[in-house]
């Protein structure tokens, strides 16, 4: 089996939706493909936490500094587009230079 084939059925084999013989060429190329089972853990542990769907709470300072760094990182993204547009595209009624 080669790592494009495991990842195709990397879902069903998660789910537990795979015939016998599949689920076991998946689980073999997963004893010798470091690559696939990194995937494959990484995967199921993802899973795992959102299925817990616990919220956990964020110290007060820790969501300042985040919503603070997200605030700049949108400005910074705003205004780049602005000015983007502003340089490159004309606004309506503007006419477009040559």
């Amino acid at each position: 089996m080669k790592c494009s084939d495991f990842l195709k059925e990397l879902t069903d084999y998660l789910d537990n939706t795979m015939d016998t013989h599949t689920k076991a060429e998946l689980e073999e190329h997963l004893q010798w493909c470091h690559n696939c089972y990194v995937v494959c853990n990484t995967t199921k542990s993802t899973i795992e936490i959102y299925r817990d769907s616990k919220l956990y709470e964020l110290p007060d300072e820790l969501r300042s500094r985040i919503h603070s760094a997200i605030m700049t990182k949108c400005q910074c993204q705003k205004a780049s587009q602005e000015a983007g547009l502003s340089s490159e595209t004309p606004t309506p009624g503007e006419k477009a230079s040559t």
